[in-house]
């Protein structure tokens, strides 16, 4: 696991559970932290039980962006929730997206997201498999409009 992509724990999740392996999820709001990716992470869902899936809240506050990206074998998708931005990602030149857009990151793919609004952009993050930060890469250098990897 990467350091600052991850918390250690998940202690403010409150979870219902039945004898089917039926459960209801609450992430505590408190349990949000900053990434070293420069946005803040509210895991929502990532747990043995599920390991082909995880799901992430992230904020990116005004005039932020993340670093340049990839993950080697993992497979991303954003769903816009709040606020509004530009996407680099492969060979798409900058998109802007706004709540309500989808955005798919194959693995291996570098991607970049700059919030260009005036309050937080907050989307949600399905990793297929699950998100453990072991195929994370910073992309120094690289440019996500040439697919560099």
């Amino acid at each position: 696991m990467t350091a600052g992509l991850r918390p250690t724990r998940q202690a403010g999740h409150r979870i219902a559970e039945g004898p089917r392996g039926e459960v209801i999820c609450r992430p505590a709001q408190g349990d949000e932290f900053p990434s070293t990716e420069n946005v803040s992470i509210l895991e929502s869902w990532n747990t043995s039980r599920d390991p082909g899936l995880s799901i992430a809240r992230a904020r990116l506050f005004a005039g932020q962006a993340t670093e340049t990206h990839r993950l080697d074998r993992t497979a991303e998708r954003y769903l816009i929730i709040e606020g509004s931005g530009m996407v680099r990602i492969g060979a798409i030149r900058q998109v802007e997206v706004v709540a309500g857009d989808v955005v798919f990151i194959p693995p291996g793919v570098p991607q970049q997201v700059t919030n260009t609004g005036k309050k937080d952009l907050i989307f949600y993050c399905m990793c297929t498999p699950a998100f453990d930060g072991s195929d994370y890469r910073r992309c120094d250098g690289e440019d996500p409009d040439r697919g560099d990897g």
